[in-house]
């Protein structure tokens, strides 16, 4: 483990930690401790994983099955939760679930349905956020996400899975347009959602370039993988 990889991990992850807190008390005051952070760790060596681990770090965020799945087997002796944070295929949907303790793209009901095949294989439960497509009205940027309008027939499926608990909805701000207003509407979304599932109050907003926005917006997740780890490695 090279002492000056873990010293800049270390800076970093303390950097990142005081803009939450930051952004979290300029908004509504309250502590950055309530929100969660993801550190997104696709493309990273075991080595770095390890260093994260050591400096408290608890939540993972990959969007790659076969990565993640390695990855979990690989560091089976850390005590951390990986979130699967990447568009589900509805045929690793099951396998997935064997791994992750939350995922954060859940974009239909076909989806939250073989997640739940999954999770009973392996008796595990697994928190489920709704992903919802910011994309402005008429408009599409390839960022993903289930409609607005097809969001309520989606949590009551994962509402009424034996495993699977709804926790909240995800999105991704559109290129080209500013992140607050994107998260503004998300936030509309999980306000509506909340009337029908009272405990469903997680909202996973952010990632390296907006997490602040998000956080300002009333962000419970960030996914953050640049900031705390650099510039990501080539895959060659």
């Amino acid at each position: 483990m090279s002492d000056q990889r873990r010293d800049t991990i270390a800076a970093n992850l303390v950097a990142v930690r005081a803009r939450v807190e930051a952004a979290a008390a300029s908004s509504d005051g309250r502590p950055g401790s309530g929100v969660t952070l993801v550190v997104v760790t696709k493309t990273w060596p075991a080595s770095d994983l390890r260093i994260l681990s050591d400096l408290g770090v608890r939540d993972f965020g990959e969007n790659r099955h076969q990565e993640a799945a390695e990855k979990a087997a690989n560091l089976a002796d850390l005590d951390v939760r990986w979130h699967f944070i990447g568009q589900v295929q509805s045929n690793k949907a099951s396998r997935i679930a064997g791994y992750a303790a939350a995922v954060h793209s859940v974009d239909s009901v076909r989806v939250a349905r073989r997640l739940d095949a999954g999770a009973q294989q392996g008796s595990r439960m697994v928190d489920c956020f709704i992903q919802v497509s910011l994309d402005p009205a008429g408009a599409s940027s390839g960022r993903g996400g289930a409609a607005v309008e097809t969001v309520p027939e989606i949590a009551d499926v994962i509402a009424g899975c034996r495993l699977l608990r709804l926790a909240g909805v995800m999105g991704v701000a559109p290129l080209g347009e500013e992140a607050s207003a994107a998260y503004d509407r998300l936030v509309a979304v999980s306000r509506q959602l909340e009337l029908e599932h009272p405990l469903a109050r997680g909202i996973s907003a952010g990632m390296s370039g907006d997490f602040e926005a998000a956080v300002r917006a009333g962000a419970t997740h960030v996914r953050v993988g640049s900031a705390v780890l650099g510039r990501r490695p080539s895959l060659g």
